[in-house]
């Protein structure tokens, strides 16, 4: 079976979020989540490659995790997660293929596995309410986990770096180097509850908003709507 539409587990995951806009996710999957004047910052990408690299080499080197990683469980050993072109699963009931990777896969002293995110940010009430998308977002790695090998997954974890710039902090003249200066980063782990249940309930509902042959109304006070409209106004004025 061809799917019909494919959708990583982040996207399906800002369905979950309060006030999600179906008019925005409708027009974002039409354009294959390249949308115009959107702009990532690269660095971000690099802080991402570098976490991970710096967690497998502590495991490499001392054959087991960094102490701080202690709040997921008793961790015997990490595992590259698979690349997304393998890490997917085709829902038939919607015919989507639900895909994406994880940071990182763990597995655990009882043979069961840990799934973690890593999130360059502090925790602070902005965090929170992205919750909802992270939290779908490990689920769905969870499902597509568990058809994977990965089976059973028993532990789901956000894991925020934060960069400690504190007083403190700026005033050790450890930082400073010869090319430039250091920068320290606190973990905090938030366990995620299992709740398979998310993802099929999604999916549907992403369905029934891409099946729409026409745009669906958007979110009351949708700021990319109103975004969207003001350009328009100006593109026809």
């Amino acid at each position: 079976m061809t799917a019909s539409y494919r959708i990583s587990a982040k996207t399906l995951g800002s369905l979950a979020l309060p006030g999600a806009c179906e008019r925005c996710f409708w027009i974002l999957m039409r354009l294959e989540g390249r949308a115009p004047f959107q702009i990532f910052p690269g660095i971000f990408t690099t802080i991402d490659s570098y976490s991970k690299k710096v967690i497998q080499n502590w495991f490499d080197h001392h054959g087991g995790p960094p102490p701080w990683l202690a709040g997921i469980g008793k961790i015997t050993r990490s595992i590259q997660p698979p690349h997304p072109s393998k890490f997917q699963i085709l829902y038939p009931q919607t015919n989507i293929l639900l895909t994406g990777t994880p940071d990182a896969i763990f597995q655990l002293e009882d043979d069961s596995y840990a799934i973690a995110d890593y999130k360059t940010a502090k925790f602070t009430a902005a965090q929170d309410e992205l919750f909802p998308m992270y939290e779908t977002q490990l689920n769905a790695y969870a499902v597509i986990g568990e058809q994977h090998a990965f089976h059973p997954v028993s532990k789901l974890s956000l894991v925020y770096t934060e960069p400690v710039a504190t007083d403190d902090a700026v005033a050790n003249e450890k930082h400073m180097t010869s090319v430039g200066f250091n920068m320290d980063f606190s973990a905090h782990i938030v366990p995620v509850e299992i709740k398979p249940s998310l993802v099929p309930e999604l999916l549907q509902k992403a369905q029934r908003i891409l099946e729409n042959s026409t745009v669906p109304a958007g979110a009351v006070d949708c700021p990319d709507c109103t975004a969207l409209q003001r350009l328009l106004a100006l593109a026809s004025s």
